[in-house]
């Protein structure tokens, strides 16, 4: 644990404020869950809360079955980062935050279809994932909530998306978002 210099005292109510700076670096936001933890030491753990979390072992599996059958790149991320990959690239990907412009597609419940050289075309994550031809996403949706997204990534020269891969990302997608409301 690092230390940030920062000092807030607990108001009347037992309320504390997360610095801005801090807020923003680890992309809080009003109504982001907190997961409260302490230790024998008494310190307080604050960690962002994601309900995907509790499907990650299900979602490898998932990923790696659908990998497996279509020979894509299959990637699963919750609202903050990915949490299963198969089919190559796992330690590009792997636990890495996810980009802004998915986040921002997750948000808006946006699905995508798209070839490398389009404008609809995003990143899974800050940095570039080398040889990627056509992905699609789509968000997965849970009790109203976007709570992460299924991607499909090709990485053959010519590849081309069509209603098939949206088909089977949206079939993913809302599959997983129906397991995290049972």
């Amino acid at each position: 644990m690092k230390a940030t210099g920062i000092v807030r005292r607990i108001d009347d109510l037992g309320r504390v404020v997360i610095p801005k700076e801090i807020r923003r670096t680890l992309r809080l936001r009003e109504g982001t869950p907190l997961e409260i933890f302490t230790d024998r030491e008494g310190e307080i753990i604050l960690k962002k809360y994601s309900p995907m979390m509790e499907l990650t072992s299900f979602a490898v599996q998932y990923a790696e079955a659908m990998a497996q059958s279509t020979g894509l790149l299959v990637c699963i991320t919750d609202r903050d980062q990915v949490i299963a990959v198969a089919g190559g690239a796992k330690k590009e990907l792997l636990q890495r935050n996810i980009s802004r412009q998915l986040e921002q597609s997750i948000n808006e419940r946006t699905a995508v279809l798209a070839g490398k050289d389009e404008k609809t075309f995003i990143q899974l994550v800050d940095e570039e994932i080398e040889g990627v031809t056509a992905q699609v996403i789509a968000p997965i949706i849970c009790e109203g909530d976007a709570i992460g997204a299924v991607a499909l990534m090709s990485r053959e020269a010519r590849a081309k998306f069509g209603d098939m891969e949206m088909k089977l990302a949206s079939t993913a997608a809302g599959f997983l978002g129906r397991q995290m409301e049972g």
